[in-house]
């Protein structure tokens, strides 16, 4: 790689790997469509696929407390990458998978990465997914992301996802599908910012399919400028199970936003909650903040902080 585009990369890295990415344990970076490198630890096998784009990822049982690390970088104007990455997680293994995405475009044409993710996770597994998304660049072409994640959890598996958007996409439509055994538990926290003309599309189906099952989804987003929102996370309770679905939003300038949680019920012991919230930044809160020596800037920076936080 050049030395200009050295810069780029471990910038991006920075914004997407918050643990640091490095070469060492289990890792693959993806670089405008191409494994740039990747490494193995003992427990955890990195494949490249042979009849498409993307790889798979076999984690073993005896697998504690370990990190895989596969970071993608677009840094290439006009170009669609599509990857798809399985992941299979066997019994009893404890994982934490650090994923995302970051698009540098300098350039007039549409920059774009689909990821789609799929998890194949085993009896009392516990899985950990964080997926940031992040785009920069001084070109008029646009930074796409679009995602699609499919989680597949066995008895007593426990899966947290935690997605992360804050800065310089200007269009994403997320897809994510779950289905969860008996005593599965799944853990969603979803955090976006949109500004400008951007837009943001989150569709979530949660179908918990085992008695005893558990699902807690938490989205939290701001949008500013003329941007566009929309939510529609849906719970689907096919047993004896609890669900909990909220989704709160800040809405500034001249931003649109719709939260629609949708819950249905197809057992007799399916208790399932929504709650949705979508209002202004507290006036209250600015003026505490204002009286403290703060721009409005600034005191509308640390709430939305906090907010998402």
């Amino acid at each position: 790689m050049s030395e200009i585009l050295d810069r780029i990369t471990e910038k991006i890295l920075r914004q997407i790997d918050g643990e640091g990415f490095r070469q060492k344990g289990a890792f693959n970076l993806r670089h405008n469509g191409i494994a740039l490198c990747h490494g193995d630890s003992e427990h955890i096998k990195i494949r490249k696929k042979e009849d498409r784009q993307g790889i798979d990822i076999f984690i073993d049982g005896a697998t504690k407390g370990e990190q895989v690390h596969i970071p993608v970088v677009v840094d290439a104007s006009g170009m669609k990458d599509e990857v798809y990455n399985d992941f299979y997680i066997e019994e009893g293994a404890e994982v934490t998978i650090i994923a995302g995405c970051g698009i540098h475009n300098s350039g007039c044409n549409e920059s774009r990465h689909d990821g789609i993710h799929s998890f194949h996770v085993g009896k009392g597994a516990n899985v950990r997914y964080e997926e940031k998304h992040y785009g920069e660049g001084e070109g008029t072409g646009a930074k796409v992301l679009n995602p699609v994640t499919k989680i597949y959890l066995e008895e007593d598996a426990v899966f947290t996802l935690d997605t992360v958007q804050i800065k310089g996409v200007d269009s994403t439509v997320r897809k994510t599908d779950v289905e969860l055994g008996e005593n599965a538990k799944l853990y969603v926290i979803e955090k976006l910012m949109t500004h400008d003309s951007q837009t943001a599309q989150s569709d979530m189906e949660v179908q918990m399919n085992g008695s005893g099952s558990s699902a807690q989804i938490i989205s939290r987003s701001v949008a500013k400028g003329e941007s566009r929102q929309v939510f529609h996370p849906k719970a689907v309770g096919n047993a004896g199970c609890h669900a909990h679905v909220q989704c709160d939003s800040i809405i500034m300038d001249h931003a649109e936003v719709s939260s629609i949680p949708e819950i249905n019920a197809r057992h007799l012991d399916a208790a399932i909650i929504h709650e949705a919230a979508i209002g202004r930044i507290n006036d209250e809160q600015l003026v505490k903040l204002r009286t403290l020596g703060m721009t409005e800037e600034e005191a509308e920076s640390i709430i939305i902080d906090n907010f998402l936080n």
